[in-house]
């Protein structure tokens, strides 16, 4: 598949993604982060990076919340287009301030770095493929991290979300778990 064709592929799928999250979105009931607390209750202490949500995001908050009683939790930080996420220490209630994309960032970041990740998505499949935003920022940071080391990529989405296939280039990280609103999935 030529660049063009895969970039218009993307588009198409993000929109249609977009519509059944925002759908799932208004019939949220805000239950979503009880099932990621179930994932992350046996990771106590890991490092964890959450996000803080955008648009019409599934809701971690409560889940981070919860884990940050036992260990550290941060949120992504983007410091420039093609560069890979930072990760600064995140607490319920601390000053934020608007970051690129919308995205709340704490006031005054202190960097850490992750082993799990709670990833936003767009779309997903069964078998761990990750839509996103189209920026690439998870993309370059999972690739780093996994060089690095151990990084468990976990993608929080509503079941809505899931697509039985998506366009992908070379460079799109998998999913090691996906966690919905209804059920963990283990990638096939």
């Amino acid at each position: 598949m030529s660049e063009a064709a895969l970039a218009e592929a993307k588009a198409a799928a993000r929109k249609a993604a977009f519509a059944r999250r925002k759908a799932a979105h208004a019939a949220d009931p805000g239950s979503g982060a009880g099932r990621l607390s179930e994932l992350l209750a046996g990771h106590r202490g890991v490092p964890l990076a959450g996000y803080l949500p955008i648009r019409t995001e599934i809701d971690p908050r409560a889940a981070m919340a919860e884990a940050s009683a036992y260990g550290p939790v941060c949120v992504p930080v983007i410091e420039g287009e093609g560069q890979p996420l930072r990760f600064a220490l995140w607490e319920p209630g601390m000053p934020l301030v608007p970051g690129p994309f919308g995205a709340m960032i704490p006031e005054a970041p202190e960097f850490v770095t992750p082993e799990i990740l709670i990833v936003p998505l767009v779309a997903f499949t069964r078998a761990g493929a990750r839509l996103g935003y189209g920026g690439g920022f998870y993309d370059r940071t999972l690739e780093e991290l996994r060089r690095r080391g151990a990084a468990l990529a976990v993608g929080f989405a509503y079941a809505a979300q899931e697509a039985e296939a998506l366009p992908l280039d070379p460079c799109d990280q998998p999913l090691d778990l996906i966690v919905t609103e209804t059920e963990m999935i283990s990638p096939i």
